[in-house]
């Protein structure tokens, strides 16, 4: 009988404007299985957007209740909306064998980073975790990508790029540093370390 792999979580964080999302996308694609992990929110779902699939919609009482028990691996409050990822959904995903990606800010990786470090050396997410940092090759051409997107206003780019720098501040605590220079130059390099990853699991 073949043993079950040990299943990863990804966490990646990134500024605006590094190719987070689009890398994030394509080793999606690239692993069969992979899928993103599923939040909490306390808005109300959005066009298309469905129960359960998307985000799992909870009430802010429940969401309140659910702080208060510590479920959350983290939660932050967005534009007057919460927003959490549930440990028991995290590690049910990895108990199966499934690798979950988390596209998510620096913030709250350290939430799950701190969690983590306070979990038994055998648990399935403190074993699976591995946290990821894109940045750009330098802030001139994330300045020049975010201009090159069409959809900012110049003030917005500009608190953009503020918030970047306090972002890459943050690269250091991060196990791996992807400079995505070249789309397909840093996907493959996502690749092959995830590889690694899942070797050193074996």
């Amino acid at each position: 009988m073949t043993e079950k792999k040990q299943a990863l979580l990804l966490v990646v964080s990134a500024p605006s404007g590094a190719g987070k999302s689009t890398l994030c996308n394509r080793l999606v694609e690239k692993f069969p299985g992979m899928t993103y992990s599923v939040s909490c929110t306390t808005r109300a779902p959005r066009g298309e957007e469905k129960n359960h699939e998307h985000y799992h919609f909870i009430s802010r009482d429940e969401f309140y209740e659910r702080v208060r028990n510590g479920e959350f691996l983290e939660h932050a409050e967005v534009h007057g909306n919460f927003y959490g990822t549930l440990k028991t959904t995290v590690q049910q995903a990895l108990t199966e064998g499934r690798d979950l990606i988390m596209d998510i800010d620096v913030q709250g990786a350290a939430q799950i980073r701190k969690a983590c470090e306070k979990l038994a050396p055998e648990d399935v997410l403190r074993k699976g975790f591995v946290d990821i940092f894109i940045a750009p090759p330098s802030m001139e051409e994330l300045r020049r990508r975010l201009r090159g997107r069409s959809t900012d206003t110049d003030e917005v780019i500009e608190k953009r790029m503020r918030n970047a720098e306090e972002e890459m501040k943050e690269r250091d605590a991060y196990q791996h540093l992807i400079i995505n220079d070249d789309l397909d130059v840093a996907l493959e390099k996502m690749v092959n370390m995830i590889r690694a990853e899942r070797k050193k699991r074996r």
